[in-house]
């Protein structure tokens, strides 16, 4: 890949690579399958703005996923059912 192409998404937001003391980009395993997704949906078709936003969409739906499996693993196991009793309390159910 080009180096401008590189900079230019960087300026774009889509990439942000670490850098050694000298300022050298230094690209992680997980910046190089950000770039490969770019190229998808470049291939698909849409333009920078449009890979930024499906970029953003997809890691909120990652964060939210990531949450969700966290307050599943939270959740106190249910107990079995309940039924009212003709006090109109509830009871456990044998």
């Amino acid at each position: 890949m080009a180096p401008q192409t590189l900079r230019l998404y960087e300026q774009r937001g889509l990439l942000v690579p670490e850098r050694t003391g000298g300022g050298t980009r230094r690209y992680s395993q997980d910046d190089l399958d950000q770039l490969d997704r770019i190229g998808q949906l470049l291939d698909e078709g849409l333009n920078l703005a449009g890979v930024a936003a499906v970029l953003e969409l997809e890691q909120a739906n990652a964060r939210l996923r990531a949450e969700n499996r966290r307050m599943r693993a939270g959740r106190r196991p249910q107990r079995g059912p309940t039924r009212r009793d003709r006090g109109g309390g509830v009871t456990r159910s044998t």
